[in-house]
Formats: C-alpha cells, sequence, structure tokens
C-alpha cells in the first residue's frame, strides 16, 4: 500500500470554507438562511455583498415553489479559492426554474432575475429524487479601492464535474 504524507508546507494557501445548514421550507427557514449565510460570511471575513441577496432569493423559491408539506430544504456555502458556491436544494426535482420578465404590474417573478444579475454564474443539477439544487457562484472581488471592472457579459460553461448541470448566464 502507498501512503503519501502532507506537510504543512504543503498546504492549500488558502482554506476551504464550507458550511451546511437544514431549514424548514418557510418564510421563517428562507430568512433564517440569509441570516445564516450573512453571519458565515462575516466570521470568514468575506463581503456579504451581493451573497447575502442571492441566498435570500434562492431560499425564498425554495420555500415557495419547491416547497413539499413536512419536507425541508438544504443551504450549503462554499469557498474554494476565490469562488464563493451557494446551493440551494428542494425536494421539487419537477419544477425547474426559469427567467421571465414579469409585467411592470406584477408583485412577485423577479428573484431569478435578479440572482441572473448579482452571480457571476448561476444553474442548477439534479439530485437523489426527488431533489434538485440552484446553485449559483460569486467571484470574491478585491476590496473597492483595488476593483476592477467586470468580465463582459458571456456564455459560461464548465460547473464543479457534475453530470446534468445547466448553468445560465
Amino acid at each position: 500500500m502507498n501512503t503519501e504524507t502532507v506537510g504543512p508546507d504543503t498546504e492549500h494557501p488558502s482554506p476551504i470554507r464550507n458550511f451546511s445548514v437544514r431549514l424548514s421550507s418557510t418564510p421563517r427557514g428562507a430568512r433564517l438562511a440569509r441570516l445564516l449565510a450573512t453571519e458565515h460570511l462575516r466570521t470568514w471575513g468575506l463581503p456579504s455583498d451581493p451573497a447575502e441577496h442571492i441566498v435570500a432569493e434562492l431560499a425564498a423559491n425554495a420555500a415557495t415553489h419547491g416547497r413539499v408539506q413536512g419536507r425541508d430544504f438544504d443551504l450549503t456555502l462554499y469557498v474554494i479559492g476565490d469562488t464563493l458556491r451557494i446551493e440551494v436544494t428542494d425536494t421539487r426535482a419537477e419544477r425547474l426554474p426559469c427567467t421571465r420578465r414579469p409585467a411592470s404590474d406584477d408583485e412577485s417573478g423577479r428573484g431569478l432575475l435578479l440572482v441572473e444579475a448579482l452571480a457571476d454564474r448561476w444553474g442548477t443539477t439534479p439530485g437523489r429524487p426527488p431533489r434538485k439544487t440552484i446553485w449559483a457562484e460569486v467571484r470574491l472581488r478585491p476590496a473597492p479601492a483595488t476593483a476592477q471592472s467586470p468580465a463582459p457579459n458571456g456564455p459560461c460553461f464548465g460547473g464543479t464535474g457534475r453530470l446534468f448541470q445547466r448553468t445560465h448566464r
């Protein structure tokens, strides 16, 4: 058997941070998702904007459109390198999200438009039935004093290596 030891000099220069929690599919659970995400980002020393808005929208969608009586939704945050990934998993795999242009007098229907505007990439990944995960990635940008202009918009390909992943942007 081959064994490999990793010493302190071979550690990854930036730690992989992650947080995961299961919450009730209710408006209260959606609010708690936003509050917990904001607190974890703060303790990690990362800006909460725009991640807290993305979490709020995805959690609200899970509690509204992905709700099944007696089933919860999961929120997962993790940082690898300069990317924050936000995942919200619910139990309504048959109800895939779609962006639409609501009429000016519509009182809802703008959540995914906000996610699309705030995230660098977002998409869906099917899970074990009956689950689906909606994910969004945000590049952690330098402080405002040294901020660079964002890259031009365009299609994004790739992902996390999961199969059947839809990417939007």
